[in-house]
């Protein structure tokens, strides 16, 4: 992989590294001019350059042929990595750049891969000769190298990871290979069925074992469903995913009973899209909830309230997801008027045992209430979680005590009351 393809920006902190790499071991060496070159189809092509003029003779990007350059005969030790004086070697003295720029001292160290094979060099070099320089210099210029070598071979290693999740994220794309399970959400004043969450659901490469809800992994086989949208977000494909998870998700409407709603997860990219108009178009808004995350930034809340407000108006109801996990939810709630707070399972785990849970609970339910807000708790999992809740005044309750994510024929087939988490706490006692 080219150094172009990991630092074609010139941004970035790996690059920011480099530089300053380069600029120490410069200074350091008391040369003129550093750079970082790469060899790319019979080229010497520089990659980064410092000197001490602001435009130093050395143009990143600049190239010429291999044999036409130091780099090329160093690598290849055809030429010493350490010169006081190039026009005094036999190489150097008939090489046209040594009299153009011109060079005096040279300094010059391979870089390599893995294998041993040479890519590219860094290389210092002066206007004049330097009869100080010393081998010692030269180790130093290696151990620089060694240390760029280690830096751009992580890059790398980063690009490849990028290069894999894009082609990852296409290929779903490309086939539509997106699942979507629902899970339900029942009313806590007479248990009956309020709602399903959407979410959707990723197959693993061929012969790997499919993706779990836990903690992701680095293989792409126990990447949840964060992680995969996370990865698209990455790589630039973050809302063609999430159009295509609302495309499947709002295909429930047609079995869905008609008085249940269905809630779906859009980042605030999305859900300022152009694209958001005709996706829902034709979706009955009064039953579709839009829930939005903290794990992506909002931009601007002005533009976000425009960009929701003609749906609003139609309908179309907002949640915040995961209240209670950080500072940003807050502020979605303050800005935002949602319809439903959903409070984050990290504040509903144990809350029956935990005081300062409890705590904080109550107070976002008491806001909530005065603000005309449904409350949710996801991750209810327990019946003495479930009774605190309760007692404290959360009007909604999605968990595993109350069913887990369902294919949606399963959804479709549940009964409308009776069957939720109260019901079920009543039959076990």
């Amino acid at each position: 992989m080219p150094l172009s393809s990991v630092f074609g920006d010139r941004s970035g902190s790996a690059s920011d590294q480099i530089l300053s790499v380069l600029r120490a071991v410069r200074r350091h060496l008391g040369m003129d001019v550093g750079f970082v070159s790469e060899f790319v189809a019979g080229n010497r092509v520089f990659r980064f350059s410092d000197s001490e003029t602001l435009h130093g003779p050395v143009a990143v990007g600049g190239h010429a042929p291999l044999e036409q350059s130091f780099c090329y005969y160093v690598a290849k030790g055809l030429m010493p990595g350490l010169m006081q004086d190039a026009a005094e070697d036999p190489v150097a003295s008939q090489l046209p750049v040594t009299r153009d720029l011109p060079v005096g001292a040279h300094l010059s160290v391979p870089l390599r891969h893995a294998d041993g094979e040479p890519y590219g060099t860094l290389c210092c070099f002066s206007f004049t000769p330097d009869r100080s320089l010393t081998t010692r210099d030269l180790a130093t210029l290696r151990l620089c190298a060694d240390l760029v070598d280690s830096i751009l071979g992580k890059d790398r290693d980063a690009a490849r990871e990028r290069d894999a999740k894009r082609r990852r994220i296409a290929e779903t794309l490309a086939a539509d290979s997106v699942e979507m399970v629902f899970q339900p959400i029942y009313r806590t004043a007479d248990d009956s069925l309020a709602a399903f969450e959407a979410l959707a659901r990723f197959a693993a490469p061929t012969g790997q074992v499919p993706a779990s809800k836990g903690p992701a992994s680095k293989g792409p086989a126990s990447k949840g469903p964060d992680a995969w949208f996370a990865d698209a977000a990455e790589v630039g494909m973050g809302e063609e995913l999430e159009f295509l998870a609302l495309r499947k998700a709002l295909l429930a409407f047609a079995s869905l009973p008609a008085g249940v709603r269905l809630s779906v997860n859009l980042s605030p990219t999305s859900l300022v899209s152009p694209r958001l108009a005709g996706t829902i178009e034709g979706a009955p808004l009064d039953r579709l909830v839009i829930e939005l995350t903290e794990h992506a930034a909002v931009a601007s809340y002005e533009a976000l309230r425009e960009a929701l407000a003609p749906f609003r108006r139609q309908g179309l109801g907002l949640a915040i997801d995961d209240v209670g996990a950080g500072h940003a939810t807050l502020r979605h709630v303050l800005d935002l008027a949602p319809e439903f707070i959903k409070l984050d399972m990290s504040l509903i785990r144990a809350i029956d045992t935990h005081s300062a849970r409890r705590a904080l609970t109550e107070a976002l339910t008491g806001y909530g209430r005065r603000i005309g807000c449904e409350i949710v708790a996801e991750g209810v999992e327990t019946q003495d979680e479930y009774a605190v809740l309760r007692g404290i005044g959360v009007t909604r309750v999605q968990g595993f005590l109350t069913g887990r994510p369902m294919p949606l024929a399963a959804a479709a087939a549940l009964p409308l009351a009776g069957a939720g988490a109260g019901a079920w706490v009543r039959r076990a006692g």
